[in-house]
């Protein structure tokens, strides 16, 4: 049997998705990836700095540069249940990563994580009324 995709590669060189959600309402979202990232020495901070600066100097990032993103959330671990809203999980308040100085390999993460960054408050008027606007 072939070893799942999150074990092939080591902690040290890990790769990550980060989804960074402009709209929760639109569902307007954009990914981008990481790789070679050492979980064990990467913070939550750095994870974010790293993001910020890929959104400011990447072409095509442009109309993401206006969102103030200061909230990560785990959205899924490789092989692992994915939630039915397209854009956040909206369960799992637990998974806000609210600690910068954590180390991503102390909060689970793995090969393959992926992870959501939004402005929290955009998040919290989401949450207390999550209708989309997606379809017209």
């Amino acid at each position: 049997m072939d070893p799942l995709s999150n074990t092939t590669l080591p902690r040290t060189s890990a790769t990550l998705t980060v989804r960074v959600i402009k709209s929760f309402e639109y569902r307007t979202e954009k990914s981008f990836v990481l790789h070679n990232l050492n979980l064990e020495s990467t913070t939550v901070g750095h994870l974010k700095d790293l993001a910020r600066a890929a959104i400011a100097s990447q072409p095509g990032w442009k109309p993401y540069r206006n969102v103030t993103l200061d909230t990560m959330k785990l959205y899924t671990h490789a092989h692992g249940a994915k939630t039915t809203n397209l854009i956040i999980n909206l369960d799992h308040d637990d998974w806000i990563l609210d600690d910068d100085s954590k180390l991503l390999a102390d909060l689970g993460f793995e090969n393959e994580t992926e992870v959501s960054f939004f402005n929290k408050e955009l998040y919290t008027q989401f949450k207390a009324n999550p209708q989309t606007n997606w379809d017209y």
